[in-house]
């Protein structure tokens, strides 16, 4: 019998009011999606015209995020005092897109700007001493950070002393002692009102811009309207939920690239090899974002910035290819440190964290922490030593140990750190590895436990004949997918297959009968199911429902994430929603 590798779990259905089924009926929502969304949470009309209505409607007022007030009067000063202002980024797309965001949005409020991108190699993590000296070197009065900032209390205080006004926005962890700044816009922050903290840096900047550029007119409400692209990407890039105004700035952002892409992102576009009206949050995960961080992982700070600021299609297409050629050079040195990682791992046994250091570029580490934490489903810290202090970067399953809290504990072994619960960074005191590993595994073994095999949830329960392209263009209403907001994963019940047969690096390609047709299912890296499965079975299968071009042709297909031997899966309810395991194929 073929079982599951993961826990199937059938979501629970939710009741679903008069006033909910009228508001779909208005939204033109079929029922099967209403149910989908009911269960992930939408119980109120208004939740679902938040979701699919207007996204600029579900915008927030960025008046109410804390400090926001200030962040503007201390801006109105320097426009008026012909103040210099620096714009301070992260390394990362998020940072990186905040940065273009916060540049060109002052910029365009009459600042006279200057972007600083920081290294990870020279600067590290948060704001550094070597831009507060360049900040002065250069006369600004002002320095605004972006995507950082909340952990650099010394630095704040370092600028302060040199009479520059230091304006935090951010949306990492607050620690207990926060800086000093003039302004700490975040919406973590314990005192916030505002009603959405899970924005991005480029989110929080796109709400600043926002701010400033919102005059009542429709010139102004465009001018901060069209910065949506960038803090898409940021949005995307940092895996924050695509769920309130995350979603709606992404559903702004994705149709401005694919109507009208700035000539940087154009130029990006067409070196991935994107089709422009097809750009999803899955072309910008996959295929933006990483150009966009190839460029400072390998130590060409300034290049992502430079293309995503352009304003020349020739300067765009020069500076595309050069990031173009930082991913190639990027993948092939992430693939030789993983490898040197995972031998200096090994089994990792019972720890209930990896704690590893060495010779690593430092650009990588975090690439190679994702990978350890997803391979052994712990947290993962990874040092780099070619630097002084060591520079670390850690991972951790979703649902288990909180590394921002964590690392927030840790604090007497860094010179500086910050993060989230899932991804955080850090810059070791010297000595102290061996401290921390201790401290570290120690929480670790206190926090959640990530089970061995987790749980698939499963939004709809169908038949093979159910699988057509009305079920298709139904959860396609979903989009923009991606963390906090799954593509809908669909079993299929009681499918019998018809073709199996192994395709390239390890995928797997089967076909299942659908009444006198059949329908196609690709299982990417399951090449165990070329002998497991065979023409004849019949199996349950959870997948995504996908739509692929070829040869001119448009077809159905099931993006498979998990198969079973028909009846493996005996979930309360589950045959119910289709009928007798007898009548499904």
């Amino acid at each position: 019998m073929l079982r599951p590798t993961r826990a199937w779990a059938l979501a629970a259905p939710s009741p679903i009011s008069s006033e909910l089924a009228s508001a779909a009926d208005r939204l033109g929502v079929s029922r099967r999606l209403l149910g989908v969304l009911a269960a992930r949470g939408c119980a109120r009309p208004e939740d679902l015209e938040s979701f699919l209505g207007d996204p600029v409607a579900a915008l927030h007022d960025p008046s109410l995020l804390p400090d926001a007030p200030i962040f503007r009067m201390r801006l109105e000063r320097a426009r008026e005092r012909g103040d210099r202002v620096m714009v301070y980024g992260d390394f990362d797309a998020d940072g990186l897109t905040g940065l273009a965001v916060m540049v060109l949005a002052l910029r365009a409020w009459g600042l006279a700007v200057e972007p600083y991108v920081p290294s990870r190699f020279a600067d590290g993590h948060g704001l550094s001493v070597g831009a507060v000296d360049r900040a002065q070197a250069t006369g600004c009065a002002v320095v605004v950070t972006v995507d950082c900032g909340t952990s650099s209390p010394d630095e704040i205080a370092q600028a302060a002393g040199c009479g520059i006004d230091v304006l935090v926005t951010d949306h990492h962890h607050v620690p207990d002692r926060p800086p000093g700044a003039t302004a700490l816009v975040n919406a973590r922050r314990p005192d916030s009102r505002y009603p959405d903290p899970r924005l991005t840096g480029a989110g929080v900047a796109f709400k600043l811009a926002q701010l400033l550029l919102e005059d009542g007119s429709s010139a102004g409400r465009a001018r901060w309207l069209d910065l949506a692209d960038l803090a898409t990407i940021g949005t995307v890039a940092d895996v924050a939920p695509l769920l309130g105004e995350n979603r709606a700035i992404a559903r702004l952002g994705l149709e401005r690239l694919r109507r009208s892409a700035r000539p940087g992102l154009a130029a990006l576009i067409r070196v991935a090899a994107l089709p422009p009206d097809r750009i999803d949050a899955e072309s910008v995960a996959y295929s933006i974002a990483p150009r966009l961080n190839a460029a400072g992982r390998i130590g060409e700070v300034t290049l992502a910035a430079r293309l995503l600021l352009a304003t020349d299609a020739s300067e765009a297409d020069e500076l595309a290819g050069q990031l173009e050629e930082a991913n190639r050079t990027r993948r092939d040195l992430t693939a030789v440190a993983l490898a040197e990682a995972r031998e200096v791992v090994g089994d990792p046994g019972e720890s209930p964290a990896v704690v590893v250091a060495g010779p690593w570029p430092v650009g990588l580490i975090g690439l190679v922490a994702g990978r350890l934490a997803d391979a052994h489903r712990r947290p993962v810290v990874v040092f780099s030593t070619d630097t002084e202090p060591w520079r670390g970067s850690a991972r951790a399953p979703s649902g288990g140990l909180d590394l921002a809290r964590a690392f927030g504990s840790c604090e007497r072994h860094f010179v500086r750190y910050g993060g989230h619960p899932e991804a955080a960074g850090c810059d070791l005191r010297p000595g102290a590895v061996d401290a921390f590993r201790a401290d570290f595994q120690a929480l670790a073994a206190q926090g959640p436990s990530v089970v061995a095999q987790p749980s698939l949830p499963i939004d709809l329960v169908v038949r093979v004949l159910d699988v057509d392209y009305t079920l298709f263009h139904e959860l396609e209403r979903l989009e923009p997918v991606g963390s906090g907001n799954p593509p809908a994963c669909v079993a299929v019940l009681g499918a019998t297959v018809t073709r199996v047969r192994p395709v390239s690096n390890g995928h797997v390609q089967m076909t299942v009968a659908k009444g006198r047709e059949v329908l196609d299912v690709i299982a990417f890296g399951r090449a165990d199911l070329a002998g497991a499965v065979r023409a004849g079975d019949r199996v349950d299968i959870v997948a995504n429902i996908g739509s692929r071009q070829f040869g001119g042709f448009e077809s159905l297909q099931l993006e498979l994430m998990d198969v079973a031997t028909a009846g493996a899966w005996t979930a309360a309810g589950a045959w119910a929603a289709v009928g007798s395991p007898e009548s499904v194929a």
